[in-house]
């Protein structure tokens, strides 16, 4: 018999454990949470992310019999535990259908807005898992080295836990995003990008913060992250009718909604729901893409040069290995589109009435190489954020020194906020 597990007041849950995304599937307990990937072992030279195992045989199917409405404890059994406490209404996002005149094609073609979540953006999803493990791991605060989304759904959900919240941040940053940051009592400090992952390191070591934002070169992110992306294709299963896609097209950084999403898919696959996945399609700048870089050198991962892009949600210069597993999965590509042909994305979807952010607009942008491979609809774009969350002006902050004590002077004196007690 399968043991379920649970904490005081955490959500039903079947995880079984943390399991290695090496080759050998090494299964680690749930606890604690391997911050780094999985332990390197023999001749590796990086770390290989990890994702959370489930008791599929306990599952009961009729799980999928509700309606995809907000509140991811609806999907608790197939979720790590949650705290009950910390969920204001992220998921059930629409599909909103686009016109033929948007997408060039009489095929299908939908929007997953996810920009109507709590924080208006798909960052929801993920931090509701994130820190909820931060919650049962006794940490005295939540740290996350981001330039926007991620940031501020860390600091929201941070604030529902009554943690405190360090953003590590570039210099020059949005003033909504600094705003919204403030408003949810989280302190940011700006911090030089090379030394953003480090300073994130030193606080968890030296303060007990939980981190939700990565630690290693080749990113690996939180373990427990991309399982709150599986709800997505959850919801556009039963929102297409319990019909799986012909394609998801997804704005990919580090790719963790992109290993999340073929994750859901292949779960409904494993449960008997759906007879297959959908082709997955991954979009990132042409300035870098190191997704992209991986698929065309058959590499786990790669690393790129910093070009310049106004797609800034998504500029990524390392790729994580998850999103390599992820295209595999779908039967997928890696595709680049460049700033000018997102830009015209993004007034085409203003023009049906929605306004995204310009990194969410890279879906649309890609939609040309997408029909390109000759599939069949319906055909699903994944819209990542709102419109008003494009750097239309921006702060400049002074840079702190990128030592622990110099950051925790920073933190105390703005916030409040003791890293050293």
């Amino acid at each position: 018999m399968t043991k379920t597990v649970t904490f005081a007041g955490d959500t039903h849950s079947l995880a079984l454990g943390q399991r290695s995304l090496a080759p050998d599937a090494t299964l680690h307990p749930l606890l604690p949470v391997l911050i780094s990937g999985a332990p390197i072992s023999g001749e590796q030279h990086w770390n290989y992310p990890l994702d959370i195992a489930f008791d599929y045989a306990a599952v009961d199917t009729s799980l999928f019999d509700q309606a995809p409405l907000a509140g991811l404890a609806r999907w608790a059994p197939l979720l790590p535990p949650l705290d009950p406490m910390l969920s204001f209404g992220e998921g059930g996002t629409p599909l909103i259908p686009l016109s033929t005149a948007a997408t060039s094609t009489e095929l299908p073609v939908f929007l997953k807005d996810e920009s109507r979540n709590p924080t208006w953006s798909h960052k929801d999803r993920l931090n509701l898992c994130t820190v909820s493990t931060a919650v049962r791991s006794g940490a005295k605060g939540v740290v996350v080295a981001s330039s926007g989304n991620h940031g501020i759904s860390t600091a929201a959900y941070a604030a529902r836990a009554n943690l405190p919240c360090v953003v590590l941040t570039p210099s020059e940053i949005s003033k909504t995003f600094l705003a919204m940051l403030k408003a949810y009592g989280a302190c940011p400090v700006p911090v030089e990008t090379a030394h953003r992952w480090p300073m994130v390191r030193a606080i968890c070591e030296q303060a007990g913060y939980h981190p939700t934002s990565n630690l290693t070169p080749f990113h690996t992110g939180h373990p427990f992250g991309p399982e709150g992306y599986k709800t997505i294709a959850y919801e556009i299963f039963l929102q297409l009718g319990r019909v799986v896609p012909g394609a998801v097209v997804v704005p990919t950084g580090y790719g963790e909604q992109l290993f999340g999403i073929a994750k859901g898919f292949r779960e409904l696959v494993t449960l008997g729901l759906a007879p297959d996945m959908p082709r997955l399609f991954s979009v990132e700048p042409s300035a870098r893409g190191p997704l992209h870089r991986a698929v065309q050198t058959n590499e786990p991962m790669a690393m790129v040069e910093a070009g310049e892009t106004r797609q800034y949600s998504i500029a990524c210069t390392a790729s994580g290995y998850r999103g390599v597993l992820a295209l595999e999965a779908g039967r997928g590509s890696a595709l680049t589109v460049d700033d000018a042909s997102v830009s015209a994305a993004q007034a085409v979807l203003g023009r049906e009435g929605i306004w995204q952010e310009l990194s969410s607009c890279a879906a649309l942008a890609a939609l040309p190489q997408v029909l390109a491979s000759g599939l069949s609809g319906p055909i699903v774009l994944i819209g990542t954020s709102g419109g008003f969350k494009d750097p239309i002006e921006a702060e400049i902050l002074p840079v702190v020194e990128p030592s622990f004590a110099r950051v925790a002077e920073h933190v105390k004196a703005n916030s409040g906020i003791d890293l050293r007690s």
